[in-house]
């Protein structure tokens, strides 16, 4: 039978709820222990289509990976309590928590494993296939041990399944209709779906069967679309939401207004993404002149409040994956980045590009640009992109139609796996996609080689980093923290690198 379409589901979701009344406020408990989160909604609420890193954040509200990352980046048991490489590192063995179950009552056992990862290789529309192309198959061990076979050495995998790809739905409901999973997830996170409308909002309750559901102290989670920056901290004063993602210029005006403001480390880096496959930027000439053109240290002290630190590779200053030996190239020289363009052949004001922009995020970063783009010749205009979980991506990650866009990475769970996401030959943010330096590629292969715990491993990647932001046009910019207001009634935020977690949030 043909699935039906992501569309139809959503009416037909949309209609049952409305008939049933779900999404109700529920008992004192639950409604005293509600929180209110306003964030992006995930690009398809099934991992296996799932196609951004910014994706985990919402996709773990339903959703249990087989590791997890700690406040300081390293890998931790979830799902699974252990993991051991063979000898020759030519198989991954996974140990599963006993009596673990889907919110459908599916157990999640190491063939639920085994048949979701089978579906991420094998399903037509797969974003989860250039992530696990390491592992040629999956076998089981009996009923808690799922092991891969390797067909190559990638010793990157235990911090890759702390992410949306180690993510495991349920394979009955998977089985039944994979359209509607993109829709309504079933796993065994923290939270269980009750209401779903695209583009608006999701509800979840607490899921009690979620393997470390004592530490889940939140009843009742609302996910609402993030709203305009400059609303944001009038709702949270409002109490229309009780926690939301702020820019850092908004630092200020939320604690005058008495809101809880968190900062933590983060691996956000802001990128003006290039695409060299379009003119003018299929000259390398001209491509490098914007490098030179970009004051990094302007965009800080104007855009950051302080908070932010200029890069110029997708990677913050303070994280091992930064290569210090590039620490000092494309220092701003719009002398340098006006001869560039001479060379080139582009008189100052006769080259005009466009440059896309997404409205409700990098507030100001835009004008910015444009400004200093301005200032060696080249004119610009701003072209928005409706800011849905799906608009973005389907314009620029997917079709890649823009010459220039501005983006940003929120980091992964693996360093490999982020330089893989922006300049990788099927990185979403790799706008020069499928291009890739062949270089970079042959040093990416030598990281997933080596033990993390080799002497040589953080030389090998800062390496692989290095190559990456030499040999791709996209021009990086800086790096901000996670920072996040609260209302006062929420506590304890658990915000690790590569997202924000529910475990030992507590609510007043």
């Amino acid at each position: 039978m043909k699935a039906r379409s992501l569309a139809g589901w959503a009416v037909l979701l949309a209609a049952a709820l409305a008939t049933a009344g779900c999404g109700g406020s529920g008992d004192k408990a639950a409604e005293k222990a509600r929180v209110r989160w306003a964030f992006m909604l995930p690009t398809s609420w099934d991992p296996v289509t799932s196609r951004t890193g910014a994706d985990i954040n919402t996709v773990s509200l339903a959703y249990a990976s087989l590791t997890r990352l700690d406040k300081d980046g390293n890998v931790q048991p979830a799902l699974a309590q252990s993991w051991t490489y063979s000898p020759d590192g030519r198989t991954l063995t996974f140990q599963l928590r006993d009596k673990l179950k889907f919110t459908d009552g599916t157990p999640l056992d190491a063939a639920a494993v085994k048949a979701f990862f089978e579906r991420g290789k094998t399903q037509k529309d797969s974003f989860l296939r250039p992530e696990i192309e390491s592992i040629a198959s999956f076998d089981t061990d009996g009923p808690l041990r799922v092991v891969f076979h390797l067909s190559r050495l990638d010793y990157q995998l235990p911090y890759v399944m702390a992410g949306r790809v180690g993510a495991i739905a349920s394979p009955t409901a998977a089985a039944k209709d994979k359209a509607k999973l993109a829709l309504w997830p079933i796993g065994a996170g923290p939270f269980k779906m009750v209401e779903f409308v695209p583009e608006s909002h999701a509800y979840f309750v607490k899921n009690p069967d979620y393997w470390d559901a004592a530490n889940i102290h939140v009843e009742r989670l609302e996910l609402t679309t993030l709203s305009e920056p400059t609303t944001t901290i009038a709702s949270l004063v409002s109490g229309a939401i009780d926690v939301a993602s702020i820019g850092p210029k908004r630092v200020e005006e939320a604690r005058a207004r008495k809101l809880t403001v968190t900062t933590a480390p983060s691996l956000n880096a802001s990128d003006l993404m290039i695409n060299r496959n379009k003119p003018p930027f299929d000259d390398p000439r001209v491509a490098e002149a914007v490098r030179y053109a970009i004051d990094r240290g302007e965009l800080v002290k104007t855009l950051t409040a302080g908070l932010g630190t200029p890069t110029n590779q997708p990677f913050p200053p303070h994280y091992f994956a930064f290569d210090p030996q590039t620490r000092d190239k494309w220092a701003y020289d719009p002398a340098r980045a006006k001869a560039l363009l001479a060379q080139a052949g582009h008189a100052p004001g006769s080259l005009t590009v466009e440059i896309v922009i997404n409205p409700l995020i990098n507030e100001g970063l835009p004008e910015l640009l444009q400004a200093q783009l301005g200032r060696v010749g080249i004119k610009s205009r701003l072209r928005i992109v409706p800011p849905g979980s799906s608009s973005w991506q389907s314009e620029v990650y997917i079709a890649k139609r823009p010459a220039t866009a501005v983006d940003g990475t929120v980091g992964r769970e693996s360093p490999v796996q982020n330089l893989l996401a922006v300049y990788g030959p099927q990185g979403i943010m790799n706008l020069s996609g499928p291009y890739a330096p062949p270089a970079f590629l042959k040093a990416i292969d030598e990281v997933r080689a080596t033990p993390i715990d080799a002497p040589q491993y953080k030389e090998r990647l800062q390496r692989a980093t290095r190559l990456g932001a030499e040999q791709s046009p996209s021009v990086w910019l800086f790096s901000t923290p996670f920072i996040v207001a609260t209302r006062s009634r929420v506590k304890h935020l658990n915000i690790v690198p590569s997202q924000i977690r529910w475990e030992g949030v507590t609510v007043e």
